[in-house]
């Protein structure tokens, strides 16, 4: 977990905002009093990324139950966001009791314990069929299907997905060992740097909306800008990790691909129901989903790639 590489790519970040830091109060002091909604959201974003980064390093340290109990968190506070805007009636209470109290300790105990071959298949198969069980039982068919379904998908999306950054630290990589918490960082790293350099490059130069009606900040310039340098730095530090250059440079444009449909359909849920943010408890980026949706759909893609093509197991 103490890793030169490791504290090569945190120390890195810190520069990175200890820049942005500088730059956002070298803007307030110039504007003064003056408002800047932008400027304003930049030094919130900057902030929150300070406090993020230091629970993310501080969970390194700790090792690997530190990690997955931050990942657990991070899932349980993510699960509670998601079912706030689901469809549910007293029917189905004991079905969210085991959702938050059974089924997500029991995944991430599962990941502890390295029991790939259960945790890989103990919510898409068990829980997709016994937990509308529990709601069928307590015999109210009104809006059962949507019910059933939006607790599932939370369940896929909050818990299922992001349990698999943590179970990243199971695998056995020859030549690797011991320094698995590199992926982890790499992964992150690249998922959201690819986020914010389309955010930079959509602001500088984008023009042409990819889906308007789902996230009007999204356009193919700032995708292609922002995909295209997250994969140029992905490849340069392709060193730090068990691939070659040239699959350093693939997987890392697989990452952002998936980070963007992550981000997209993530947004589709949200005009589907009315709100701009999942939530409001990380300042200038709304929610937790808000912060792990690029990761969401990047982190079960890259975690069954490296398992199949440079794991022993």
């Amino acid at each position: 977990m103490t890793s030169p590489h490791l504290i090569w790519l945190l120390s890195g970040v810190v520069m990175i905002l200890l820049v942005a830091s500088i730059i956002g109060a070298l803007l307030r002091l110039r504007l003064g009093d003056a408002p800047n909604p932008m400027i304003d959201n930049l030094i919130a974003r900057t902030n929150a990324w300070w406090v993020m980064v230091i629970l993310l390093a501080i969970a390194f340290l700790a090792g690997r139950t530190g990690v997955i109990l931050l990942f657990a968190l991070c899932s349980f506070a993510a699960l509670r966001e998601f079912l706030t805007l689901t469809t549910h009636s007293r029917e189905d209470h004991w079905s969210l009791v085991a959702c938050f109290f059974l089924v997500l300790p029991f995944q991430y105990y599962l990941v502890l314990t390295d029991w790939y071959g259960l945790y890989s298949v103990f919510i898409p198969v068990y829980v997709f069929l016994l937990l509308p069980v529990l709601s069928a039982l307590r015999g109210n068919p009104k809006d059962f299907l949507v019910r059933v379904s939006e607790t599932q998908w939370a369940m896929m999306i909050c818990v299922f997905c992001v349990s698999h950054v943590p179970a990243i630290l199971s695998l056995q990589i020859p030549g690797f060992e011991g320094r698995n918490v590199i992926l982890i960082a790499y992964l992150i790293f690249i998922v959201q740097l690819s986020d914010v350099m389309q955010y930079v490059w959509g602001k500088l130069i984008g023009r042409t909306r990819i889906a308007p009606t789902l996230s009007p900040s999204k356009t193919w310039e700032g995708f292609i800008g922002g995909s295209l340098t997250a994969t140029a730095v992905g490849t340069l530090l392709w060193w730090m990790t068990p691939f070659t250059m040239l699959q350093a440079m693939g997987m890392c444009l697989l990452l952002t691909l998936m980070g963007f449909f992550g981000g997209l359909v993530m947004s589709a849920i949200k005009r589907d129901r009315g709100v701009k943010d999942w939530g409001h408890l990380i300042a200038g980026h709304g929610g937790f989903i808000d912060r792990l949706d690029s990761v969401i759909f990047a982190a079960p893609i890259f975690f069954h790639i490296t398992r199949y093509g440079w794991s022993v197991t």
